[in-house]
């Protein structure tokens, strides 16, 4: 073994300070555990090692002296002896005694204060979160300035019943939106040990935090355009898309688009609406169920997500038919191509033929590659075309 090998001091207290960093020693000390001490075999220099790399060997068992190190109890050992060797006394294995002698290696006794103060704390208040921080101390310390907001906000959301109120509404000291949207993901993690299950919705991806909670959320709205004419005095709207239980008087045909000039630019169609859908028509609509029972045509721009939206539209509404999405006005466009930057990895399962086709050529390249037709890039006339033999 050379001497690189040997074992350093700095690399006894790196070893121990990995496992204080996974917390198993703050959970150790929280629970009471009583102290088992610890045993740290050092890699050293075998006598024939003493012989050719003396000098090296002396600094190495110096560098282990009881009085550099005085927290480790240095265990020493005899190498040599025999074979016309000499005996040589060098250290063998460092302990740590106590729990004390513990804090002191790593120079955590700041922290191992603080944290016996929080955890006192939270013991006395909620003895369920105390329980959660002796599983998880190194992340009750890392959040130890706002600590106790945390515990005072997890301590109200568990005696109130959330609904229907919305996070706004959380009334606790030193607590708004901002705080906890900042700390949403250790008060998730505290709210899932400590609420019944009941006021979990599991069923939510733990970023809607106030969804999985319980909490009113913000509400979809859909604007949308009349095309025709319109009832009332107004040619626009903007409504919750959980008051628009039914399609405006005589509205038989909905055009959705992604593209807000496009949207604004559409030409007058008797009968009809045009939707904004903002690039997330697919969430929206499915909160309009009476759309099953309209003409409804979706118009996105021919590139990958663009069919990836259609295919989400119409796996909620089969009738969707897509409008100027198609091959001719692909290649009767030319001029006007643009470039996808990044094609979606979705593989869209509700195309016809046709635009399955489209949809492939468009991810292999096979006119150019990243190929894109935004839709505002289609002149007026060929929406004017489109719609008078639609």
């Amino acid at each position: 073994m050379t001497p690189s090998q040997w074992t350093r001091p700095d690399q006894v207290v790196a070893a121990l300070r990995r496992k204080w960093t996974a917390g198993q020693f703050l959970t150790a000390a929280a629970q009471r555990l009583p102290f088992e001490p610890i045993s740290i075999p050092l890699k050293g220099p075998a006598a024939a090692d003493v012989t050719r790399h003396y000098g090296q060997a002396l600094a190495w068992s110096e560098s282990w002296a009881a009085g550099r190190h005085p927290h480790l109890r240095i265990q020493t050992k005899t190498v040599g002896g025999r074979n016309n060797t000499p005996a040589n006394t060098i250290p063998d294995r460092a302990w740590v005694d106590t729990r004390e002698d513990l804090w002191a290696v790593l120079d955590v006794n700041a922290q191992v204060d603080l944290f016996h103060a929080l955890h006192s704390g939270t013991l006395q208040q909620d003895p369920d979160l105390a329980q959660w921080m002796t599983t998880n101390p190194m992340k009750a310390l890392q959040a130890h300035a706002q600590w106790q907001q945390l515990v005072d906000t997890v301590s109200w959301i568990g005696n109130h019943a959330t609904g229907p109120i919305y996070l706004r509404q959380v009334d606790v000291p030193g607590v708004d939106t901002k705080f906890i949207e900042t700390n949403k993901g250790i008060l998730g993690e505290l709210l899932d040990h400590t609420l019944p299950a009941d006021r979990i919705h599991t069923g939510v991806a733990r970023g809607d935090f106030a969804a999985r909670y319980g909490f009113l959320t913000k509400p979809p709205y859909v604007r949308l355009r009349y095309l025709g004419n319109q009832p009332g005095p107004f040619s626009e709207i903007t409504v919750r898309a959980s008051e628009l239980t039914a399609p405006p008087s005589g509205v038989h045909t909905v055009f959705v688009l992604e593209n807000e000039v496009t949207y604004l630019s559409l030409p007058d169609v008797p009968g009809a609406i045009a939707i904004l859908g903002s690039g997330y028509a697919a969430v929206l609509l499915r909160y309009l169920p009476w759309l099953a029972n309209v003409d409804l045509r979706y118009w996105g721009d021919i590139d990958t997500h663009g069919f990836a939206i259609l295919s989400q539209v119409r796996r909620h509404f089969p009738h969707t038919r897509s409008f100027l999405m198609d091959r001719s006005t692909l290649l009767d466009h030319k001029a006007h191509w643009g470039e996808e930057k990044t094609q979606t990895p979705e593989q869209p399962a509700h195309l016809t033929l046709d635009e399955a086709e489209v949809e492939r050529d468009l991810r292999l390249g096979t006119y150019k590659p990243h190929l894109r037709l935004e839709q505002e890039r289609i002149p007026i006339r060929t929406v004017l075309r489109a719609l008078a033999g639609s």
